[in-house]
């Protein structure tokens, strides 16, 4: 079970970098990009994973820290989601959604580390 836990965070971890570095890279041009999108699905479906093999585990899990930071998770994904269909419409015009995408996930990272 340990190996386990271990690999899902290593790919939750990989989900994170994907939707903040895909946010930085094109902090300059902001717009929502596929990697913000595929990061945050790796993001909720690592997340729930680690959690219920953490429960199995018999660890004490703290389930409002778990389910304010899945709640901001699926405002990323759904954000992201919105993002790449608006992307393909209008090039360029989902600014405020990738820095929304790329905010909160600074912020999921921090409530992480702090609570």
């Amino acid at each position: 079970m340990d190996v386990a836990i271990k690999i899902l965070l290593i790919l939750h971890f990989i989900g994170l970098a994907g939707i903040i570095g895909s946010w930085l890279a094109v902090i300059k041009e902001p717009r929502v990009v596929a990697g913000m999108l595929h990061g945050a699905i790796l993001q909720v479906v690592t997340g729930l994973a680690l959690v219920g093999l953490r429960e199995m585990d018999g660890a004490d899990v703290n389930h409002m820290k778990i389910g304010i930071k899945l709640v901001i998770a699926v405002i990323i994904l759904a954000v992201a989601i919105v993002g790449v269909k608006k992307e393909k419409q209008t090039p360029g015009s989902t600014a405020t959604l990738a820095h929304a995408a790329g905010g909160l996930g600074i912020l999921n990272v921090i409530i992480a580390v702090v609570w």
